[in-house]
């Protein structure tokens, strides 16, 4: 359909460049069709080359072509009353112009901050999600267990990816440092996956916000601006967005509230891998990443213990579990570590 449109377009272009050509300088038809043609291509190729941009371009354009025009007719109907200052036609062009070149500059400076709507008028896409935006980091891209989250379409409405977000993601994939070279090439993949699976809900950000420093400070502001949410494993970005009132959802949130609950008392299985903070603690871990701490643990690195759920202490931030050995007579009756 969109290229029917833009065949029309070039048409009426040409014939336009044909009636002009033929009433107002009595030029021959074909190069009015030509200059008509020509014209008409080159809009069409600007609109191909900055599809993601176009409109928003276009819009600010158009208002600011407005805006500066209603100022300029104030201003020499000011202009007007003085005898001295009546001014001429050259004037007038000159300060209408002036003028909407000044708002066109100011609004596409200041497009991120200001959103132009049409009072009344909601226009969505078809066949799209509805729901708010969702904004993702580069933490919960790299890692990965969004793309197993969003085929559940438990989340819905766009998925939003910053340009600033990808750009951060690219540098971490060149990083010089293996493993982290390795965490990045790994969110590069998880963000293809998202894109062949949701393709019609990703919706890359071009919006670079320059007067914003580091990207959790941008990401907040563009969730403010957008109205979206933001998903996110980042502890402190979680905190600093509630705090200017951003709608977070925590990854790790969602996995508590799903994982089967682990009570006091069960036992459990780990392998302890180093010692703690306090002495005679144990570090280890489950499959799944939760931390194990147990006491008098310490001299046993290297070791599986078979340990008792005294505690379970669960925050945004992940969830930490604490236990003490069990008696060797026990051990048939341990829990299994993938817990």
């Amino acid at each position: 359909m969109l290229n029917v449109f833009r065949g029309l377009f070039i048409a009426v272009c040409c014939l336009m460049g044909w009636y002009i050509g033929a009433q107002g300088y009595d030029a021959p038809p074909w190069q009015g069709i030509a200059i008509g043609t020509g014209l008409g291509v080159c809009c069409v190729l600007l609109e191909l080359a900055f599809a993601r941009r176009f409109i928003s371009i276009l819009s600010a354009v158009l208002f600011g072509v407005v805006f500066g025009f209603i100022v300029s007719h104030l201003l020499l109907q000011v202009l007007a009353l003085i005898p001295r200052l009546r001014p001429d036609a050259a004037m007038q062009v000159g300060i209408t112009v002036v003028f909407s070149f000044l708002s066109i500059l100011a609004i596409l400076h200041a497009k991120d901050d200001f959103k132009f709507v049409l009072p009344f008028v909601e226009l969505k896409r078809e066949g799209g999600a509805g729901g708010r935006p969702l904004i993702l980091d580069t933490s919960v891209i790299i890692d990965g267990r969004v793309a197993d989250l969003l085929d559940t379409k438990v989340l819905d409405g766009k998925i939003i990816l910053p340009r600033f977000v990808l750009e951060e993601l690219q540098g971490v994939a060149d990083a010089s440092d293996r493993q982290k070279r390795n965490r990045g090439r790994r969110g590069l993949d998880i963000l293809n996956r998202i894109r062949s699976s949701h393709g019609a809900r990703v919706v890359v950000e071009e919006a670079t916000l320059p007067d914003t420093e580091g990207v959790d400070a941008k990401l907040v502001r563009l969730a403010k601006l957008i109205e979206g949410r933001l998903l996110t494993l980042d502890f402190n970005l979680n905190k600093v967005a509630q705090v200017q009132g951003v709608e977070v959802v925590n990854l790790n949130d969602v996995v508590n509230a799903l994982r089967p609950p682990l009570m006091q008392g069960e036992r459990l299985v780990v392998k302890v891998v180093k010692a703690g903070e306090s002495q005679g603690q144990g570090i280890g871990y489950l499959e799944d990443g939760t931390m194990v701490v147990g006491e008098e643990c310490g001299p046993r690195i290297g070791q599986e213990v078979e340990l008792v759920v005294t505690n379970i202490l669960q925050t945004s931030a992940g969830r930490m579990i604490f236990g003490r050995p069990t008696p060797r007579d026990e051990a048939t009756a341990a829990r299994p570590a993938s817990r």
